[in-house]
């Protein structure tokens, strides 16, 4: 994990930013039994999530990396029947 640049971008720290406000904001307004509040601070969490996708289609995520086609093994090479599992 260390050697990966997962969620390192600027649109992942700007979502989990605004959701983690949110998140905060909703679990205050909870307490102090505000529904409204509560439900205000629920579409902030949803903001952030929002604003990190489009970030994201901005170019300002993680770029994506293409996936080699993983190739079926020749028959001939196959494990005794053991040995699966």
């Amino acid at each position: 994990m260390a050697g990966s640049s997962h969620g390192h971008t600027p649109a992942a720290w700007t979502g989990v930013i605004i959701a983690f406000i949110g998140f905060c904001v909703a679990g205050a307004f909870m307490v102090m039994a505000q529904p409204l509040g509560f439900w205000a601070g629920m579409v902030i969490v949803l903001l952030g999530g929002v604003v990190g996708m489009a970030m994201r289609a901005m170019g300002l995520g993680q770029p994506k990396q293409e996936r080699a086609v993983p190739r079926k093994a020749p028959a001939a090479t196959r494990e005794p029947a053991g040995a699966e599992g």
